[in-house]
């Protein structure tokens, strides 16, 4: 299978949304997404001020993306990874692996100081994100309120 890495192309939206959809309604999430709320959460990100994203086409075929914002503070620009999805049927091929490879060397040329993700507290993805060095804030704590 022949993969390449290349930037996100606003065409294949509705290929992000099937994809997303189908990842998230999986194992750790099991959010019940829908093609159509999937591909306007997508959009928003794409369409945002200061959107990066990269996608993996296999055979043609769109298999993972993923979808961020930067942000600048008073020590520099951050990141923020909103989003990394692979398509099911591909998961465990090493996707996810390339795309955060790519992203983490393209952040760094661009300057980006800090990388900042929301994951699963239970599972396997902390595990895939400490391979790049993400650890657990200390000083912060992720807060919500149902409206």
């Amino acid at each position: 299978m022949e993969m390449k890495i290349q930037k996100c192309d606003i065409g294949h939206l509705r290929e992000y949304g099937r994809i997303y959809a189908a990842a998230f309604s999986g194992e750790p999430w099991n959010d019940p997404w829908s093609e159509e709320d999937a591909t306007v959460h997508v959009k928003e990100i794409i369409e945002s001020p200061q959107p990066y994203g990269i996608e993996c086409v296999a055979d043609g075929k769109v298999v993972g993306f993923l979808l961020g914002t930067s942000m600048l503070f008073h020590y520099g620009r951050t990141f923020e990874l909103n989003d990394l999805a692979v398509d099911p049927q591909c998961q465990g091929s090493g996707i996810a692996k390339r795309l955060m490879d790519r992203a983490m060397k393209d952040l760094k040329e661009m300057g980006i100081v800090g990388v900042h993700l929301i994951t699963a507290a239970d599972g396997w993805l902390k595990d895939f994100y400490a391979k790049y060095g993400f650890q657990k804030e200390e000083r912060v704590m992720l807060m919500g309120t149902e409206m």
